[in-house]
Parts: structure tokens; C-alpha cells; sequence
């Protein structure tokens, strides 16, 4: 993330993590439209996290295992639905969430039938609406969008905190 919001050449904001190489682990949810696709993905990611130990397993309310670790679980969600939430009101809704850990880097990818690539806009903070790739931004150690077959992954990586 730069702060700027502006994309680099190649459709990325911030610097590009190792989570997009080789090795690692990867678990997928096929998805079909809109219809309940956010709740699905996130409890799908939450499981993921809690396999992963990026969150505590069975405590969804609050920060067993430590806070900071808690919170990035937290910000993995959140920025998760985010993605989710675009391709639901910007696309014809997502056909795939990927989750991809390598090391501490953890890559989310969001897939759907849509070329047109995410818009970071730039208006008012005050205004309703808009906000998700806002918050993606800030979040994120980088995200970006690529094509994908007949549309895009749109992805966000990030860094587990040390222990």
C-alpha cells in the first residue's frame, strides 16, 4: 500500500509480498453469484484462519491468544468481505475465493467474470459507499487486481505477526 492510491504499472498498490510464488498451502471455496457469498466466505476464511492458526479456533468474540495476533485474524476478514462485497456490486458476483499462505505472507485472491479492474476512489472520506478498497488499502501490505481467464482475481496479501 502506498497511501496514494495509485497503481502501479502492473495493477498492484504496495509492495508485492512472496505469497504469489510456489510452495506453501492454498485452500479454495467455489462460489455461485451473490447469494450469500460474503457469509460464506467469511466463515470459510475464518475456518481457514483458525486452521492456520492466524486466529484462535472457537473464539470468534475476542483475543484468547493475544491481541495483536486477534486483530490481524480480524483485518483478514474484514478486508476478505470487502473483496467479496466488490465483486457482489461491481461484477456478477465472485466465482472463487482462494486463500494462499507461504511463510508468515497470506494472500487472499477473489475471482470473478469481469475484466474491469478495482477502482480505488479518491473522493470524500464523509460520502457513503466506496469505502472497501479504502479499507483494503490501509490494511493490506499490497493488493492489486490481474486477469483471470474471461475476468479477474482481484488479491490482497499481508504478513502474519511475529508470535
Amino acid at each position: 500500500m502506498d497511501g496514494t492510491g495509485a497503481a502501479g504499472e502492473d495493477g498492484t498498490h504496495g509492495p508485492r509480498g512472496d505469497g504469489t510464488g510456489t510452495g506453501g498451502e492454498s485452500r479454495r471455496l467455489l462460489l455461485a453469484g451473490r447469494q450469500g457469498a460474503v457469509a460464506r466466505s467469511r466463515a470459510f476464511t475464518r475456518e481457514v484462519l483458525e486452521d492456520w492458526g492466524w486466529l484462535p479456533a472457537g473464539a470468534p468474540d475476542g483475543p484468547a491468544a493475544g491481541a495483536e495476533q486477534w486483530m490481524a485474524g480480524e483485518d483478514v476478514l474484514l478486508m476478505t468481505s470487502e473483496l467479496v462485497t466488490n465483486a457482489c456490486l461491481h461484477a456478477d458476483g465472485p466465482y472463487e475465493l482462494e486463500l494462499r499462505r507461504r511463510g508468515p505472507v497470506l494472500r487472499v485472491e477473489v475471482v470473478d467474470r469481469t475484466e474491469r479492474p478495482p477502482v480505488l476512489r479518491t473522493g470524500p472520506a464523509a460520502a457513503p459507499g466506496g469505502h472497501g478498497l479504502r479499507v483494503v488499502d490501509r490494511l493490506a501490505v499490497a493488493w492489486g487486481s490481474e486477469a483471470r481467464g474471461a475476468g479477474k482475481a482481484v488479491w490482497l496479501e499481508t504478513v502474519r505477526p511475529v508470535r
